[in-house]
């Protein structure tokens, strides 16, 4: 192990079960990020999984990596006020209207968090064996640190974030009808991940509301 990966090591924060309070930053520096535990109670948590997985377009989703265009195992759909252009990855994205339960959960979303929010970013997982490499959300479309807001339904994943700098590592257990909030500056200094797991073998749905500028 080297000297970075050790000291990476030496300072990653593991919040498993957190009971935390919503206004409590879980990032030590140059960010914020919220968790707002389970907004949702089980019925009403699983009631929106099933109605996601079923009435959602979604679609493998592709990025063009050293000129190859590469399609993944996870699935992906967009959705916001009107068809925004979105561009992640060298591809190209065209949001679809809103469907009534996404404009429900925006509505919720918005009331619990004081934000607004045009578009939303749908990735379903099929099982631990999909995940999301390390990446900032700062595409040029999004609004300049404005806040997204990260709803997940289904399996329980560990989320993780990695300062660019420090490499200072805080991981959280995301649960089954919990929103988690990332704002300020967080996307310039903080990468994000979902890392493959062989101890999940059920769907999680994440939904990222954003907002675009045009």
């Amino acid at each position: 192990m080297s000297k970075s990966e050790q000291k990476s090591s030496q300072i990653s924060l593991d919040l498993c079960h957190p009971q935390i309070h919503a206004n409590t930053n879980l990032l030590p520096q140059d960010g914020t990020v919220n968790y707002y535990g389970k907004i949702f109670d089980e019925i009403t948590a699983n009631y929106y999984l099933e109605r996601l997985l079923a009435t959602i377009a979604w679609q493998h989703d592709q990025a063009i990596i050293f000129g190859k265009t590469i399609t993944t195992k996870r699935k992906v759909a967009w959705y916001g006020d009107q068809a925004f252009e979105y561009t992640y990855s060298n591809t190209q994205k065209y949001a679809l209207a809103w469907t009534a339960e996404l404009l429900e959960l925006k509505a919720i979303i918005e009331q619990k968090t004081g934000e607004s929010f045009n578009s939303c970013l749908l990735n379903l997982y099929h099982t631990g064996a999909e995940g999301m490499a390390w990446h900032s959300d700062g595409e040029t479309d999004l609004k300049k640190n404005g806040a997204i807001a990260s709803l997940s339904f289904g399996a329980e994943r560990k989320f993780s974030f990695k300062h660019k700098q420090s490499k200072e590592k805080v991981e959280i257990f995301l649960a089954h009808g919990s929103l988690l909030v990332m704002k300020d500056v967080t996307q310039t200094y903080w990468l994000h991940r979902l890392a493959p797991t062989k101890k999940v073998f059920t769907a999680r749905v994440n939904l990222t509301f954003r907002t675009i500028v045009e």
